[in-house]
């Protein structure tokens, strides 16, 4: 296992979709070990393959952020197949150090994904779990949270960025 570095906005690995995993083999379920190490260490709550600079639809998400055994969640090629309700929760993202976002997302969601043998299953989920998971899949589609606010919060948050990145104080979360 080996913690991964991550990638940070603007890097174009996180704007664009990620592939289908044609198989679930050892390179599969070895990323997936890397990436939960990775997220355990940064600490976050869920890490998405772009995110450590792999173009796969994969993901990993636990609310607990490794506190509580057995809460880590898998998904391989998420498809949402229902979801209703809706809250607004205050966000953050280990590609986006230090900037938190209130975002409004479904409540509730059921999802179909592969497991880690490469077996379809259904994965219900409510809540701060919804929105976890919600939060990935969006990354693995190309999106970052970002697109979630006002075009002025956005404008306002990209010069943010950008103007750290000059000063070289937009730098990853140490997870090491």
């Amino acid at each position: 296992m080996a913690i991964r570095p991550l990638v940070l906005y603007p890097d174009p690995v996180l704007l664009r979709p990620t592939s289908e995993v044609e198989v679930v083999d050892d390179s599969v379920r070895d990323l997936v070990r890397d990436m939960t190490e990775t997220m355990y260490a940064a600490p976050g709550v869920g890490l998405a393959a772009n995110q450590v600079g792999v173009g796969l639809r994969i993901c990993v998400v636990d609310i607990t952020a490794g506190e509580e055994p057995g809460n880590l969640k898998v998904f391989i090629n998420p498809k949402v197949i229902e979801s209703s309700g809706s809250q607004v929760g205050e966000e953050g993202c280990l590609s986006f150090p230090e900037i938190t976002l209130m975002v409004e997302r479904s409540f509730a969601v059921k999802v179909e994904t592969l497991d880690l043998e490469g077996n379809k299953v259904v994965v219900e989920a409510d809540d701060f779990l919804a929105r976890a998971m919600l939060h990935e899949f969006e990354h693995l589609d190309g999106y970052v949270f970002l697109r979630n606010v006002s075009s002025l919060k956005r404008e306002i948050l990209k010069r943010k960025i950008k103007k750290m990145i000059k000063t070289g104080d937009w730098v990853a979360m140490d997870a090491t």
